[in-house]
């Protein structure tokens, strides 16, 4: 999706280097968001020159696409650990709530977050970026759900998307009541969560 603005003779040390910058970047843009932070602040912050950081992006905007990649893939590794694991699918699904949970009500990623969605109102290349992670990550959840060893096979997809919709919601949901709430007592959510994704998670009567 994002374009390189150069060859690198070491591969290596160009991956190193590019991630040296997005994580300096997230970290500006958590800070002073994403039009508060300049070329400038981010150079400071990752200790590389601002033509040296042009060596690996064409701009302030691929920077962030490649932040968007970046959390895209950590998805799909998520997603892929759910398919590639042994047992029960919903009973595997509803373990991993601890995880998303923690990663939905962390606010260091969420301002992040939320400034990528800001962003997005405003920047519809980077609109496109998180609706086509979205639409990859529904495309994820509808596969556990009625693939191989789903529990919702024969189920019809238009009830799934709609469940797929109402999980993702509600799991995207936490951020905004964690930020709310700073007190929010995880690990009381997480128990009155597991039933009610249990039961998104299994046919209705």
């Amino acid at each position: 999706m994002t374009q390189k603005t150069k060859r690198h003779s070491d591969p290596a040390l160009a991956e190193a280097r590019r991630n040296q910058v997005l994580c300096a970047a997230a970290d500006c843009f958590r800070r002073k968001g994403y039009h508060g932070a300049g070329m400038a602040e981010i150079s400071k912050t990752a200790g590389m020159s601002a033509g040296h950081i042009y060596n690996y992006f064409a701009s302030k905007e691929a920077i962030i696409e490649s932040i968007v990649e970046r959390d895209m893939e950590e998805m799909f590794s998520i997603f892929r650990e759910f398919a590639d694991k042994p047992g029960d699918r919903v009973s595997v699904l509803l373990d991993g709530l601890n995880r998303g949970v923690e990663r939905h009500t962390d606010l260091n990623q969420g301002a992040l977050d939320l400034e990528m969605l800001a962003e997005a109102a405003r920047n519809e290349k980077i609109a496109n970026l998180l609706r086509e992670s979205d639409a990859h990550a529904r495309d994820s959840m509808r596969e556990l759900l009625i693939g191989e060893r789903g529990p919702l096979q024969g189920t019809a997809l238009d009830e799934i998307n709609a469940r797929i919709e109402v999980m993702f919601s509600v799991m995207g949901g936490l951020l905004l009541r964690k930020m709310l709430n700073p007190s929010l007592d995880t690990e009381q959510l997480i128990k009155a969560l597991r039933p009610t994704m249990q039961t998104l998670l299994l046919p209705f009567e």
